[in-house]
């Protein structure tokens, strides 16, 4: 709907019409911009209904217009002299520590050289404990003005884990 998606945060609240553990609001500060998840056992029952039904309800006048653009011609391309490297972290942290918290803690250990963080797993069993997950990240580091040593790379991914161990109360996988 071309509104922002930066500061969106999804919370495990829903009107009571969801399933509680099931269900979630996305918000962009207080505002919510849309409930989703399973409807309440109780709701299918009134509408006699057999199994579970997922539904979203999308609020557009919540959603942020897009700020006007002006209309001049856009500005050359400003292409990264240096190559973004790419490194993986697993962490395991307690059931229920969402992924949201994971990937701003680290996205927020080096705002000048992280360029974007995502989470490309997640493992629920018994290898990492009972109540606990396992919440694999890719960080993505665009350096601007050198080649980073091994040791500046080091030091950037020990502020990462830093940051989600302080963040989260997790640990980095072994």
């Amino acid at each position: 709907a071309g509104g922002p998606t930066e500061g969106l945060q999804t919370v495990a609240e829903a009107p009571a019409w969801y399933h509680p553990g099931r269900s979630g609001t996305l918000k962009l500060g207080n505002k919510p911009l849309c409930h989703f998840g399973e409807l309440h056992p109780g709701v299918l029952a009134g509408l006699d209904v057999k199994g579970p039904m997922a539904a979203f309800e999308l609020f557009l006048e919540s959603i942020p217009l897009p700020k006007p653009r002006p209309s001049k011609a856009r500005p050359a391309l400003a292409a990264q002299p240096l190559l973004p490297l790419e490194r993986d972290f697993a962490f395991v942290v307690d059931q229920g520590v969402a992924a949201e918290a994971v990937l701003r803690a680290a996205k927020g250990a080096d705002k000048t050289l992280i360029a974007g963080v995502s989470v490309f797993d997640l493992y629920e069993g018994g290898h990492v404990g009972e109540g606990r997950k396992s919440i694999a990240i890719a960080v993505t580091l665009q350096p601007t003005d050198h080649t980073p040593t091994d040791a500046e790379i080091e030091a950037v991914s020990a502020k990462i884990v830093q940051a989600v161990v302080k963040a989260t109360g997790g640990a980095l996988r072994g």
